[in-house]
């Protein structure tokens, strides 16, 4: 791809993915109960859809430190939407899991945030939102990979 063309790209990127993040943290934010936080959300929300986890997979997902997953973790437990689980095999490992409330929780949220966005990409057509999709997983998978694994592939074309 052509440098300058590619420079582009680049910039039409984070233009428009600091205005997607940025409203859609803020339109979020707007419908969290008072007691919940996005990140403590978005704990609630991992958590849903694996079951469980440690903390330290919690710091890995989020990209941040334990000390700052520990502290969501403290909240969520305190507030009886998370429950610790010690592994049968290793006292050092201990599980989080969702309680009802927390999936209850989860699941309200999840609802509203569907709406949300719904509202946003029914302004696709169905080809535009599934050309969208598919494209911004690409990106994602690409990410998930590494920095290693895309450097590879840079230096194949």
């Amino acid at each position: 791809m052509d440098r300058a063309l590619l420079k582009q790209i680049i910039e039409r990127y984070e233009a428009a993915n600091f205005v997607v993040n940025r409203r859609m943290n803020a339109m979020i934010r707007e419908l969290m109960p008072d007691e919940l936080t996005v990140d403590q959300f978005s704990t609630l929300r991992y958590l849903r859809s694996s079951g469980k986890s440690t903390s330290s997979e919690l710091a890995d997902i989020f990209c941040v430190g334990r000390s700052s997953v520990t502290a969501i973790i403290n909240r969520l437990f305190d507030k009886k939407l998370i429950e610790r689980i010690p592994d049968d095999k290793d006292r050092r490992v201990t599980y989080l899991k969702l309680t009802e409330e927390g999936i209850q929780m989860s699941d309200a949220m999840e609802e509203k945030i569907q709406t949300l966005i719904a509202k946003f990409i029914t302004h696709f057509d169905e080809q535009e939102a599934l050309c969208f999709i598919e494209t911004f997983e690409k990106l994602a998978r690409r990410m998930m990979q590494g920095e290693e694994k895309q450097d590879e592939d840079r230096t194949e074309v």
